[in-house]
């Protein structure tokens, strides 16, 4: 599928050394630009193809120096494997139905959303995030961003996810999701729902920001097939997940 390039010129920066929130002991530098005005939706998505991922109004992609272990990645929707964990999953959750709410931002969706936070990641600055920051998460975004919304049969709200809509996919910016309710697998209920979305509306891709080998965090990107990565050599399918991450291996190792 073609994407129209932006008609303005982009400016990169890079950020200062950071700590990397993924890998222990490493340091973490971003290339980013600044996202805005009336060409801000073709400029996301010319920069998607790239492997660049959305944060507020900033698009950006790590540019270690020492590592190359963030990775870019995509289910590819047409040979999506529903396999038999994600068929149960699926079960467990036959229960919930999705909703696209648009940009509403509402006081139920941020209590969810402070939970999740507080349980998941109480030490991180998310944690003090007031509603309205959180609203700002979609509020100001400057392209197609949606609020995806999964409840109960009695109207309880489980699970929602932030989403970018690409004209080849759905991009998951952030979920969160009902930390009571580990059983259901309710972060990969989303994903296989962002899937069959992507299959109703005929567009090609999944994107799920950074695949990251030897975080734990990320592990369960790896699961879902068929997965492409983002490499200089383009979008490539993750074959072998084992293979990829001895490829991607930091220099610091």
């Amino acid at each position: 599928m073609s994407h129209q390039r932006p008609l303005a010129p982009i400016v990169f920066h890079r950020s200062g050394p950071m700590s990397c929130p993924y890998l222990d002991g490493l340091v973490e530098q971003q290339l980013f630009m600044e996202l805005g005005g009336p060409n801000a939706q073709d400029t996301f998505e010319h920069l998607s193809q790239f492997g660049f991922r959305r944060s507020h109004h900033i698009v950006y992609r790590p540019t270690c120096r020492d590592c190359q272990a963030c990775i870019p990645v995509r289910i590819r929707v047409a040979d999506f494997e529903d396999k038999r964990r994600y068929r149960k999953t699926r079960n467990r959750n036959d229960d919930l139905s999705m909703s696209d709410v648009g940009q509403m931002a509402t006081q139920e969706q941020y209590r969810l959303f402070s939970r999740y936070v507080r349980s998941r990641h109480g030490d991180g600055d998310m944690a003090g995030m007031t509603i309205r920051d959180y609203s700002n998460l979609v509020v100001a975004s400057p392209v197609d961003t949606r609020l995806l919304e999964w409840r109960r049969d009695d109207g309880k709200l489980m699970a929602t996810c932030i989403a970018d809509r690409l004209r080849d996919g759905y991009s998951a910016v952030y979920s969160f999701f009902d930390p009571d309710e580990d059983r259901r697998s309710l972060g990969n209920h989303m994903i296989l729902s962002l899937v069959d979305l992507a299959k109703r509306t005929g567009k090609p891709f999944v994107y799920l920001g950074f695949w990251v080998p030897g975080s734990p965090k990320m592990d369960y990107k790896a699961g879902f097939r068929p997965l492409e990565g983002y490499t200089r050599g383009g979008w490539q399918e993750i074959d072998d997940p084992a293979r990829w991450a001895a490829i991607v291996r930091c220099k610091a190792d």
